[in-house]
């Protein structure tokens, strides 16, 4: 079984306690951050366990890289605190289950790597992505299962992503552009944080997305728009690469407005956090989120995951705020998409 590779020194000598400090949803100081990670990493109990929401975000705040979210989850599994009902939880792990029935495009060298995310296969038409399309995969067998730490459950991800790995290896990939930044998540910071070993070059999409604008830089118009980021809970995984939010959107000529609730002080869509912890808490993350994003005058919401759009769009359109997927941005800014209209 493979085990999660966590240092209690790194606790012990921690000179901040930010993992919990900058936590959003739960209040200690640097005194008691720091002692609540040690009795975690003990073994004991403690507030946190009970009270954490599963944001990620300590995952971004340790600059130490030591996981306290995953050891979080792992402790949290080990003593039955569940984050939401048996019957919840074994419906999410029944719709990842590997049914054997995967879709392979013309695999190549580079691969596309959609999960199990359906909405995604109508995102990468034209251009963007025409030097390695239709080089892809897609199904459960490609599904990296990182959802189930919402729920507490790490074995069902260290029983099925080693498989995930070897599926890829079996094709004899060498990079996997990770159409959800989800699975780039899972490739570049949980699989190797339990010691798994990954056969291939994860790339995030934003990376790729870079390189191609700068292929296209010919065909780019400035879309001189202004715009919010609506940044996912799995980005706090691959924080490493959220500095392509502003990289892409400076290429494309569009304003990204200053406001609270970004970086490392994002707010996710909040819907799993309704489902595990019910409509009060979802309603205020979204609340804060949709009027910060109306204050600072965004005319658009910029959307990283399929999932979060599907949560917010129709909500940010309520607020006079076009919602988008980078991808369709991008799109606009060499004139495959036309601007939009809110409906």
């Amino acid at each position: 079984m493979y085990t999660l590779q966590f240092d209690i020194n790194h606790c012990k000598t921690c000179p901040t306690g930010d993992c919990l400090v900058k936590c959003q949803f739960m209040s200690l100081d640097k005194t008691e951050a720091i002692k609540e990670m040690i009795k975690i990493a003990e073994g004991k109990d403690s507030p946190v366990l009970h009270d954490c929401v599963t944001c990620y975000g300590c995952e971004e705040y340790c600059k130490r890289g030591n996981h306290p979210f995953y050891l979080i989850t792992e402790q949290r599994q080990a003593k039955g605190i569940l984050t939401a009902p048996r019957a919840i939880t074994r419906q999410w792990i029944n719709i990842g289950e590997p049914r054997g029935k995967a879709r392979l495009g013309q695999v190549k060298g580079k691969v596309l790597s959609f999960g199990f995310m359906p909405e995604l296969l109508q995102l990468v038409r034209g251009r963007l992505f025409e030097d390695v399309m239709p080089s892809y995969v897609f199904g459960q067998e490609f599904f990296c299962n990182v959802v189930y730490i919402h729920f507490s459950n790490t074995s069902i991800i260290k029983e099925r992503l080693p498989q995930v790995l070897e599926n890829f290896r079996k094709l004899g990939v060498k990079e996997v552009v990770c159409m959800h930044d989800e699975c780039y998540g899972a490739f570049a910071s949980l699989a190797p944080a339990y010691g798994m070993e990954v056969p291939f070059r994860p790339i995030h999409y934003f990376e790729y997305l870079y390189g191609r604008l700068h292929d296209l830089a010919k065909e780019l118009r400035p879309l001189r728009i202004k715009a919010a980021y609506q940044r996912p809970c799995s980005s706090r995984l691959s924080h490493d690469t959220h500095h392509f939010v502003r990289d892409i959107l400076s290429i494309i000529g569009v304003e990204l407005v200053e406001r609270a609730y970004q970086d490392e002080n994002a707010l996710c869509c909040g819907d799993i956090l309704g489902m595990n912890y019910g409509y009060e808490l979802k309603n205020d993350v979204q609340s804060r989120n949709l009027d910060d994003m109306a204050e600072h005058d965004a005319e658009y919401c910029v959307f990283n995951c399929s999932a979060c759009q599907n949560v917010l769009a129709t909500k940010v359109a309520k607020r006079g705020i076009k919602p988008i997927h980078m991808i369709d941005l991008c799109k606009m800014a060499i004139g495959e998409k036309p601007s939009m209209e809110v409906s």
